[in-house]
């Protein structure tokens, strides 16, 4: 029952901060240390990570299907290829490349060494100056629509950083968009939709080994897993979570900058720091 009850907490706090700038995998890796609770894993991250990804999915389904039916005809139908929802298809595509290719080279670094406290508290900080300084000196003449091939490479990198908990998946991605010119809000969209094959896609190739920690759950290397049945209430929680989130953000960016993320990031990665310093926290 306790494992429940830990899981359902970290899938609000999954659904809470995934589309926010500050970083979901370094806040679940963050407060169930100080709660007293270890590292719930890697693998369980990724898994919980598709019930906010399913979010994205309903909440952009519109967008989505769009995209994807016209870029499914520009595949037979050149009349169909500078459709601009076909070159999004591209994009989202070539963009996804960076994280898929340095996921699965880096798995085991990930996995292990990435998810050191010190690692994500120094990242915190470094990756909220950067967004600031992003937001603050990018100009805002760039709409969605003026997306282009090179401009997704450089967003896609941007995003496979993200492998790294604590620099955030939509922080990277939406500081590279501001420092290439687009608006917040266009910023902040093709983040979302970017991170839909990569994410989903991590969170089905880890699926495996939390599956074989329900079996399992004595083994070593599961000590830290929660199993299939609390890891799937924590997935339903960031997916109801996630959807109200993605609709918060989306209207706050469209008036407001990143500016209080910004200061919570850094504040969050001195706060780590300091306890992992202390030992209040294993680092």
């Amino acid at each position: 029952m306790l494992d429940f009850l830990k899981a359902a907490v970290l899938g609000l706090i999954q659904g809470l901060t995934e589309f926010l700038p500050i970083s979901s995998s370094a806040h679940l890796r963050i407060f169930p240390e100080l709660f007293g609770w270890g590292d719930p894993g890697a693998a369980f991250t990724a898994v919980i990570q598709i019930g906010t990804e399913l979010a994205v999915l309903i909440y952009f389904r519109k967008d989505i299907w769009r995209i994807a039916t016209a870029w499914l005809r520009s595949l037979y139908n050149p009349a169909w290829r500078g459709n601009l929802d076909a070159r999004m298809g591209w994009f989202i595509i070539v963009g996804s490349l960076p994280i898929v290719v340095l996921g699965i080279l880096l798995k085991d670094v990930i996995e292990d060494d990435f998810r050191s406290l010190w690692i994500i508290g120094t990242t915190l900080i470094v990756m909220g100056v950067i967004l600031g300084i992003a937001d603050r000196v990018g100009s805002t003449d760039r709409t969605i629509r003026r997306m282009n091939a090179k401009h997704s490479v450089f967003l896609g990198l941007a995003q496979a950083m993200a492998l790294i908990p604590g620099v955030s998946r939509s922080g990277a991605t939406i500081s590279m968009g501001r420092f290439l010119g687009y608006d917040r809000e266009a910023a902040t969209r093709f983040a979302f939709l970017l991170a839909i094959p990569a994410v989903i896609g991590a969170g089905v190739f880890e699926l495996k080994d939390v599956l074989e920690c329900g079996a399992a759950s004595a083994s070593a290397e599961c000590v830290n897993t929660y199993g299939p049945w609390p890891t799937l209430l924590a997935t339903i929680v960031s997916f109801v979570v996630g959807y109200a989130a993605i609709a918060w953000l989306l209207r706050y960016v469209s008036t407001r900058s990143y500016l209080p993320f910004v200061i919570y990031r850094i504040a969050l990665g001195v706060f780590t720091l300091t306890l992992a310093g202390v030992g209040v926290l294993n680092a």
